[in-house]
């Protein structure tokens, strides 16, 4: 299944690792016997992993709430750039904040979620009936659940969303009164079909800064072009993505080839500063797409 609830099975965590190896030594310990060198070495190297690659940030918002978030301390980890919050993230969860009507009590699809900080804020402030949190990297995904707990929200388990019918969509959110409705997704734009988005139901589509590349241009138009299939007789999904501007050019082949398959866009005016920033603002755009 190219697209359901996350299920997936993960090799141990750093923090089990070291209360096993802890635990280990100390039965060596205990029976008088030298623990081998190795098993020193290794919790070392857990201690300085846990150390040096994550850390817990805290984003006020304008509620006096917070979005509380593990992240990893480095741009790039683990061969993925999804286990930090960039700036398009921010700067879209603000504009967001600022337009609470546009998710109140909808369905929002989450496309690139990262480790959550853009949909954490908006389900806890805008009201979305329910919130579709997806990507497609195994680590980020787990940095992703735990976040989401991290700040008491709870993903809907053992519900095979890309094949649902609305008749089941209705019961199943009849009987969950909780609010809003979080899901976790596994997703491929390139291999996720049309009729799996369809399941999803989504009124609103978001994204932020995942047209940084132009292959990860091409898979996400793609994408678009799916959602916009899927709809059947539904009205088609209202689409933001904010994206920084670092290469004039990237961003000109992303307009291009929009224009190419016919996808209109327009800019959303947003205010030039951002709550959440401190240090230079980045130059980021925030695009409605009409699919």
């Amino acid at each position: 299944t190219i697209l359901h609830p996350l299920c997936v099975k993960y090799p141990p965590s750093a923090k089990y690792r070291k209360c096993f190896l802890t635990e280990l030594i100390k039965k060596h310990e205990s029976t008088g016997a030298e623990p081998l060198d190795e098993l020193y070495d290794t919790l070392a190297d857990i201690l300085k992993e846990e150390e040096s690659t994550h850390c817990y940030k805290n984003y006020l918002l304008p509620t006096g709430d917070c979005v509380s978030l593990s992240e990893s301390t480095a741009l790039i980890s683990g061969g993925t750039t999804g286990l930090v919050t960039w700036e398009a993230a921010l700067h879209l969860a603000q504009w967001a904040l600022e337009n609470p009507g546009v998710f109140r009590d909808r369905t929002i699809l989450e496309l690139g979620s990262g480790i959550g900080f853009t949909g954490i804020a908006i389900c806890k402030t805008c009201q979305p009936r329910t919130f579709i949190f997806s990507d497609c990297h195994p680590r980020v995904l787990r940095q992703l659940g735990e976040n989401l707990q991290l700040n008491g929200f709870i993903p809907e388990p053992g519900v095979t969303w890309s094949i649902q019918t609305e008749s089941q969509e209705q019961e199943v959110e009849g009987e969950n009164c909780q609010s809003p409705k979080v899901i976790v997704a596994e997703l491929d734009w390139g291999s996720v079909t049309e009729k799996q988005l369809l399941g999803l139901r989504a009124d609103v589509v978001i994204a932020a800064d995942v047209v940084y590349d132009p292959e990860i241009i091409l898979a996400f138009i793609g994408m678009l072009q799916k959602l916009s299939s899927s709809r059947v007789d539904r009205k088609a999904p209202e689409v933001f993505i904010a994206l920084t501007i670092r290469n004039p050019d990237t961003y000109q082949l992303f307009q291009t080839e929009l224009d190419k398959v016919g996808i209109k866009w327009q800019i959303i005016p947003a205010h030039s500063s951002c709550n959440f920033l401190y240090d230079v603002q980045p130059d980021v755009t925030i695009l409605q797409l009409f699919i």
